[in-house]
């Protein structure tokens, strides 16, 4: 029997040659994130086990907004210092940390990463297992490995071509609103088909951000061409992709065409409340404020199409909009762009980047 990709991965950073759904396993991980090292300090551990396999952004209340969270970023400053930390993205180099440890090469394929974060499978749209460790990253800090229980394999094929104007969003919202929120509740959900290679990293990312939204312990894809031109210029490791075998088992598969997909929003409550965008126009729904950014939807393309549609206009004087970057990089690239003086001209707020206002 074959092996899909989570298996692969698992498999090789256990040092087996093959692992099964069920079975419990202790694997090494190839980095982590240092949100746990103040608990770390607190067990009297003086060391981490790879200074330069941790990395670390303070991305929530940034900048703090109150003397609380001041001191905690303080003491973040503090622990980053005593354990020597080397990637640490201070205010003006960092963002949200998914897309800054990704643009500092912290994902490649076939890798194993435990970070601390409810969307850290994210980074599965980069061929690699990503999944959020909680409290269990004080052992990774200290030991730099996990134990895992091998999750079932689901296999969500995404066939046809992605119409105008839908991109991710509009797919992971049209898979949780007929799959359910809990379709993939502790399995690795593995998003393959012609859309998935047509789409580009961005809308990939989208979906394995918010593999969490459908119970997922990891949210992948296949590693290809697009993959390998994000990670050029950002890391110099070799690396494999990984795929499933051709016997390899699903505990289920899924078939989408999504040919005649058309842009979806969620209704509040649930992202697996999922409709058709026009589904909703009649209601006349009063928009109060409206929110560009976000580890899911903040990147260089997004705010392009936002840009692409306020041009020449000017936001409704009953509705504030937020606009922020998922990253400094990808805000210079925006303001170079012209990105974001179409937004201020049109009347957006464009804040600096960080994981909400």
């Amino acid at each position: 029997m074959g092996m899909t990709i989570a298996e692969k991965i698992l498999a090789h950073h256990a040092g087996a040659d093959s692992v099964k759904p069920g079975q419990y396993i202790w694997c090494k991980v190839d980095a982590t994130s240092g949100h746990r090292l103040g608990e770390l300090e607190a067990l009297g551990v003086d060391r981490v086990w790879d200074k330069d396999k941790v990395f670390m952004v303070d991305d929530h209340q940034a900048p703090p907004p109150t003397i609380a969270a001041a001191n905690k970023v303080r003491e973040v400053r503090r622990l980053i210092k005593k354990y020597d930390i080397t990637n640490f993205f201070e205010y003006g180099r960092g963002g949200i940390l998914h897309q800054v440890f990704a643009e500092n090469g912290m994902y490649a394929p076939g890798e194993l990463i435990a970070q601390c974060d409810s969307h850290s499978t994210a980074g599965g749209v980069f061929n690699a297992c990503v999944t959020n460790a909680n409290l269990d990253a004080v052992h990774v800090l200290a030991f730099g490995e996990l134990w895992f229980r091998v999750p079932e394999s689901v296999r969500v094929v995404l066939n046809g071509t992605l119409p105008s104007w839908c991109v991710g969003k509009d797919v992971i919202l049209k898979v949780a609103s007929e799959l359910g929120t809990d379709f993939g509740l502790y399995k690795s959900v593995e998003y393959v088909g012609p859309v998935a290679s047509q789409m580009t990293m961005a809308q990939r990312w989208t979906i394995s951000n918010m593999g969490v939204e459908v119970g997922a312990k990891f949210a992948l894809f296949e590693g290809d061409e697009k993959t390998d031109a994000f990670l050029a210029d950002r890391i110099d490791r070799p690396y494999q992709h990984v795929t499933s075998d051709s016997d390899a088992h699903y505990s289920a598969e899924y078939d989408f065409d999504l040919s005649n997909l058309t842009p979806m929003i969620a209704r509040p409550g649930d992202p697996g409340n999922g409709v058709p965008v026009e589904s909703v126009r009649s209601e006349e729904v009063k928009i109060d404020q409206a929110f560009l950014g976000s580890c899911t939807n903040a990147r260089l393309e997004d705010l392009e199409v936002a840009a692409k549609i306020v041009a020449g206009k000017k936001i409704h004087p009953d509705v504030r909009m937020l606009v922020s970057p998922s990253s400094q990089a990808v805000f210079c690239e925006a303001l170079k762009a012209g990105y974001l003086e179409t937004l201020f001209n049109a009347g957006a707020l464009v804040e600096h980047s960080t994981c909400g206002p």
